[in-house]
């Protein structure tokens, strides 16, 4: 009886908790909402007091946010935009998520009423006629003249300055610039390839390659500071190691034009490993985000990713019949709650453009700032290489990324897996820790029961940063039995 009762009173306090949360939640960002409506109309304005010019962000038209970066676009269905990106040789169709300019609240409901209410007196939007029109486009044949009045048009866009008044302009966040402005007809996108931290051999007894990709608002420095020096001195002597700064990440060239999809963060990882280190065979390390990079590398490499090590994969099944699945995973990820901190941390990161920007200014463009008070708190006897990590970034880069890769995959990670299960010579093992706020564990336990070869670790008292920094060693083992057993195939 008395168990019964404390049973009912534990169950009245949960829901009382999670009435209170939700409420308090509905509140907090409905103000969210109307500070980051304001700080819009703030930032045009400091953008054009500075740098006489703004950029259109995605409060307003979708047509002027993507065009803006000189992209053209052709349609939008299904959660999934189709934008045109030309070089100088090839044109190229690529997919960005419609989370990017469509995260319904309450403001952008009373402004999109508004506007509506407004466009009766006036000509419809051609970008809003398209979208009527539902027109599909999966594969066209553009004519040469065509592809020249195109180059004609995106050749006359002028870059916005580098950097951004609202960017760090340190030696370390600009180091790419130098290099990239010395390019032919000084392109900034022309040949640039990412910063790669690499630990090679000095014999030529090389077995094998790996490949390590860090997670969201990261850098190589999580790989190269932990688990590099912590491998034996066998791997040492025959393993090959690369981690890479993803593009916008690290000392990475940040270009304000990309609109950083999935196509153009994996063309840099070729480019500046694959291509530029002859490499064949390799096995890939990835973490958090990275973990949808490393799937995407092993569909368009199947023949060359011989394992497959992810740690906190960030797989949310979209239910079938879900009509939206990039809106279903933006609010898996950020649920629009103040508790616990993660998921407001998260919801801020997703939802809200402005407010982010702001953030970045204060912590990523003073950077050095904050490295410092660190140092001098913790009387330097704590590593920063996390801090550096983190901080180097632009939000440009951060906002798309989060975006068309954690949202904008949702439709497509489940085929990515479902390709990794077809192939049998490619091993998966995944790491997670139990403790992890960022990405729960269950995500580990989707993508196993999608490829149920893949073997799942799940350690005690761990998160998702202390998977890795705090058992290194460990780890390092663990990678070594990995390797060494695709190796004994």
């Amino acid at each position: 009886m008395q168990m019964g009762g404390m049973a009912k009173a534990r169950s009245l306090l949960t829901m009382s908790g999670r009435v209170v949360n939700e409420a308090v939640s509905f509140v907090a960002f409905c103000v969210l909402d109307l500070v980051d409506f304001l700080l819009c109309f703030v930032f045009k304005a400091v953008d054009l007091w500075i740098e006489a010019e703004f950029r259109p962000c995605y409060c307003s038209s979708t047509k002027e946010a993507i065009t803006s970066s000189g992209k053209i676009l052709v349609s939008e269905q299904g959660g999934e935009s189709k934008i045109v990106s030309l070089s100088s040789t090839k044109l190229q169709l690529e997919d960005i998520s419609d989370t990017l300019y469509s995260r319904p609240s309450l403001v952008s409901e009373v402004s999109r009423q508004t506007l509506n209410e407004l466009k009766r007196f006036k000509l419809e939007d051609p970008v809003l006629q398209s979208k009527r029109g539902n027109s599909r486009c999966s594969t066209f044949t553009v004519n040469k003249t065509i592809v020249e009045m195109l180059q004609g048009k995106i050749g006359r866009h002028q870059p916005h300055q580098i950097p951004r008044w609202s960017d760090c302009d340190c030696k370390l966040c600009t180091s790419w610039i130098s290099s990239s402005t010395s390019s032919p007809n000084n392109n900034t996108n022309a040949k640039a390839t990412l910063f790669v931290k690499s630990q090679c051999p000095t014999t030529d007894e090389v077995k094998e390659d790996v490949v390590f990709i860090h997670g969201f608002i990261s850098s190589s420095l999580f790989w190269s500071e932990t688990v590099f020096p912590n491998f034996s001195s066998s791997t040492k002597s025959s393993y090959r190691l690369f981690a890479v700064d993803l593009l916008g990440f690290g000392r990475s060239p940040k270009p304000k034009e990309s609109m950083y999809t999935l196509r153009e963060h994996l063309v840099m990882i070729e480019r500046s490993v694959l291509e530029a280190h002859k490499v064949k065979s390799f096995h890939i390390v990835a973490h958090s985000l990275g973990c949808i990079l490393a799937l995407a590398l092993a569909v368009k490499h199947p023949q060359s990713v011989k394992s497959l090590t992810l740690l906190a994969p960030p797989f949310y099944p979209v239910p079938k019949g879900e009509a939206q699945p990039t809106q279903y995973v933006m609010r898996k990820v950020a649920p629009r709650r103040v508790w616990p901190p993660m998921a407001f941390g998260a919801s801020l990161a997703c939802w809200y453009e402005h407010i982010t920007r702001v953030i970045c200014l204060v912590i990523c463009k003073n950077h050095r700032v904050w490295e410092f008070l660190t140092k001098l708190i913790t009387r330097n006897r704590v590593r920063t290489f996390l801090l550096e990590g983190f901080f180097c970034h632009t939000h440009n880069a951060a906002w798309h990324t989060l975006h068309n890769i954690i949202c904008g995959t949702a439709a497509k990670i489940g085929s990515y897996l479902d390709a990794v299960r077809e192939n049998q010579n490619c091993k998966v093992t995944i790491f997670h820790g139990r403790n992890d706020e960022v990405i729960p564990v269950e995500c580990s336990y989707e993508v196993q029961k999608r490829i149920p070869r893949a073997q799942v670790k799940v350690i005690d008292n761990k998160d998702h940063i202390t998977i890795v920094v705090g058992r290194q060693k460990a780890f390092a083992r663990e990678l070594e039995e990995i390797w060494n057993s695709t190796n004994h195939k």
